[in-house]
């Protein structure tokens, strides 16, 4: 019966050193996330100043750059639609 007890205890003790080394791996994991967060905010807040002072300073070559994309991702969803379209035919 002692056998057993210590065998209950042991598995207790590593249990909860698992859980306390799993605790302790999320809490670097939050913090490492945190992190990269906040520098990826950065990143994107200056991005966002950067294109808004080039839109400022050239709006005319801003909107013609807009529009070409505009033009492209339609011409894509466009010849995308047409192939499946394509496709079913057969």
């Amino acid at each position: 019966m002692n056998d057993m007890h210590a065998t209950l205890d042991s598995t207790r003790k590593m249990a909860a050193e698992a859980l306390d080394r799993a605790s302790a791996s999320m809490k670097d994991l939050r913090s490492g996330m945190s992190e990269r967060a906040s520098a990826a905010q950065r990143y994107m807040g200056d991005y966002a100043r950067t294109s808004s002072r080039y839109v400022t300073e050239h709006p005319m070559k801003s909107a013609l750059i807009a529009a070409a994309v505009g033009a492209a991702v339609a011409g894509l969803i466009i010849a995308l639609r047409h192939r499946e379209d394509r496709d079913t035919w057969f």
